[in-house]
């Protein structure tokens, strides 16, 4: 019999799909990998089992222990699957600028969470990483601290890149990815131009995120933005700029606007940040032959924004529709 022996072992070989629709008067063939397929509906399940299994073999993470991270609730959602299978308890931090949806899905994998002020600097004791850093220091947690963690794009070089590389069978010419923690774009990166460094790799900011100004040297100051995810005001650990090629910058209705798109046309429900990186990828195949081939990684579902950017209301309510 073919089966997994727990969830944990679900994760990962998400489908590659083509664009038929929104690609249409473009050249070149356009891939999306789907990363909210995996059992906890995010990209995110990946690092967060290869993040535990690398604590456990520190010995970070003792049984029964704690786990503390700051998250956007996708990664969050991965440790969740991860501890519930290995018996460990989670406490989130989140900033108030993030999806109920996704509060309430941490809740029922039985975490604590904890909402902390969306438009603080990073140097405030409010904001999100503060808050679960000095958290987990009181009660003697583990932090596995996603935004400087190894793990993180290890487990993108071991998994998503040579699934990426193995599905198009070597003849990706393009990947393009949102940027926040750095991990997911610098994990497949670094695989993928090992295999041909000829590869280009676009990133997608969000119009708001300092990212972009740090790849391109430039500077700029930070302000609020609506989609969920992706974008920083400092400067992550795994990310890896050298095996970025360029940095596209998206604001909020773009992202928004090209998701509602994206399942209304191609049927494929993903999220803000999917957005943001898809439209990133439509605006640089304008550009490109007919020979190339891009592939987009849409980080997880639309499920998780019902109630924002896929409500009208909403929408309207932020000037956005």
């Amino acid at each position: 019999m073919k089966y997994a022996k727990n969830l944990a072992e679900a994760i990962g070989n998400t489908p590659l799909v083509r664009l038929n629709v929104l690609s249409k008067g473009l050249k070149p063939t356009i891939l999306v990998k789907l990363e909210y397929l995996n059992p906890g509906g995010s990209m995110k399940d990946r690092i967060g089992v290869t993040m535990i299994n690398e604590a456990e073999k520190q010995g970070l993470l003792k049984k029964a222990g704690t786990i503390v991270e700051p998250t956007s609730g996708n990664t969050g959602a991965g440790l969740a699957i991860v501890a519930a299978v290995k018996g460990y308890k989670t406490v989130f931090t989140m900033s108030e600028k993030i999806s109920l949806e996704k509060e309430l899905v941490l809740r029922a994998y039985g975490a604590e969470v904890i909402r902390c002020p969306a438009n603080v600097d990073i140097n405030d004791p409010r904001h999100y990483i503060n808050a679960a850093k000095r958290i987990a220091r009181k009660r003697h947690a583990y932090l596995p601290n996603q935004y400087h963690n190894k793990a993180n794009t290890l487990a993108h070089y071991k998994t998503t890149g040579p699934e990426i590389w193995r599905d198009t069978d070597g003849e990706i010419t393009h990947l393009v990815a949102a940027v926040g923690t750095g991990g997911t774009i610098s994990g497949i990166a670094q695989y993928l131009k090992k295999q041909n460094p000829n590869i280009k790799v676009i990133g997608a900011d969000p119009d708001g995120s300092l990212l972009h100004h740090y790849f391109y040297h430039t500077r700029g100051k930070p302000h609020h933005y609506k989609v969920e995810g992706p974008g920083e005001d400092f400067m992550p650990g795994a990310l890896d700029m050298s095996v970025i090629d360029e940095i596209v910058v998206v604001n909020d209705k773009e992202s928004f606007k090209t998701a509602r798109n994206l399942v209304r046309k191609e049927g494929i429900f993903a999220g803000g940040s999917s957005g943001l990186a898809l439209f990133a990828a439509l605006k640089i195949a304008r550009r490109l032959p007919k020979q190339s081939v891009i592939v987009v990684v849409l980080p997880d579902s639309g499920r998780s924004y019902v109630s924002k950017f896929y409500n009208d209301k909403w929408m309207k309510k932020e000037g956005l529709l």
